[in-house]
């Protein structure tokens, strides 16, 4: 009798395949399932409903509402291999099955930290603004040159939003000896103790960093989460680095302060993407800007194949995957992500 192999539907659009498989990983799959998938593009929704009745796993951003979960009897994971948890899919009806769920933001984290240092590190030390003066011919030598800059070592420092990016940043600012405060909603302080970090409420952290980093995930609750009030709480010269998405931030108030000159921000992430050619930030001296590429690198994106096929292996043996991060119905529900300007090279 032939073997009838588990079913997996490959669906990264809008990355594709080689994007995030190395052939070796490619090869893995291979080994594990019956892969259906198709190079570049989404698969067709004909494709995938023929797929249905068989499918054990889906890994990619496919839709799934409920009536599409009812005729797959078969599936045991959804790995969404972007960062975060589109609301294209029925959750209550995964986790009412059974179903595993998870997406690929740990495979950002470092790469994410890494950028959060160096904008840091370039706000503090006015790298990009003294690179801007030379270039117009108006470069301050020596100790005049520095003149309203700072060093990070032994600065205050705030993090919103204490998750994967956080975790890994905590480790990359030890060598600066910084006072480090977060805030998390979500997590008993003793997370953050147990990370050699200050938990603070919001408004303790923005009076008393010299540094901002705003990592947290949009969610039901937290738009808008910093806006002109908490803005105001902010030091003069304090500096902000928004690596999570837009939605967190009163745009409008964030664009009024830097346009004050009363502090400065990085910006990677922005509510509209490509950020009008019109708007103000372009042209704001007190910022330093970024087209949502903090995460993007290569190795980032492999690392996710990688991930998403070592915990499918798991699955299949009826284990829960270990290295992608698992939804949980207590929270999936209310985070408000939408997918950013990741489409695949031509």
């Amino acid at each position: 009798m032939t073997e009838v192999r588990p079913l997996v539907l490959l669906d990264p659009h809008p990355r594709n395949n080689a994007m995030i498989l190395r052939p070796d990983d490619r090869a893995r799959l291979a080994a594990l399932a019956e892969v259906v998938t198709v190079e570049s593009g989404p698969v067709p929704d004909g494709v995938v409903d023929q797929c249905l009745p068989r499918v054990m796993a889906i890994l990619g951003q496919t839709a799934l509402p409920r009536e599409r979960i009812e005729r797959a009897p078969n599936l045991k994971a959804v790995f969404n291999v972007e960062g975060n948890f589109f609301q294209n899919v029925d959750y209550t009806a995964c986790f009412a099955r059974g179903i595993r769920v998870a997406c690929a933001a740990p495979a950002f984290a470092r790469p994410v930290a890494e950028f959060a240092l160096a904008a840091a590190l370039d706000l503090m030390r006015g790298i990009t603004a003294a690179d801007r003066a030379f270039r117009a011919g108006e470069e301050q030598y020596g100790w005049r040159g520095n003149l309203g800059r700072e060093s990070l070592f032994g600065a205050d420092v705030g993090i919103v939003g204490f998750g994967n990016i956080a975790r890994v940043l905590v480790t990359l600012l030890v060598p600066f000896g910084c006072t480090v405060r977060a805030h998390d909603p979500w997590l008993p302080p003793a997370v953050m103790r147990d990370h050699n970090v200050l938990p603070a409420s919001l408004d303790d952290l923005l009076e008393s960093s010299k540094v901002v980093f705003v990592l947290a995930a949009p969610t039901s609750e937290n738009g808008g989460l910093i806006g002109a009030a908490e803005l105001s709480r902010l030091r003069d010269g304090a500096k902000i680095v928004l690596l999570s998405r837009a939605e967190v931030v009163d745009f409008g108030a964030l664009a009024h302060a830097l346009a004050s000159g009363r502090i400065e921000a990085a910006i990677d992430v922005f509510p509209q993407e490509p950020l009008p050619a019109a708007h103000p930030l372009r042209t704001s001296g007190a910022t330093l800007l970024s087209s949502h590429r903090a995460g993007g690198l290569d190795s980032a994106l492999k690392l996710i194949g990688e991930m998403a096929v070592d915990d499918l292996a798991l699955v299949l043996r009826g284990l829960p995957p270990v290295r992608l991060q698992s939804g949980h119905p207590e929270t999936i529900g209310r985070q408000r992500s939408k997918p950013g300007l990741s489409e695949a090279p031509a």
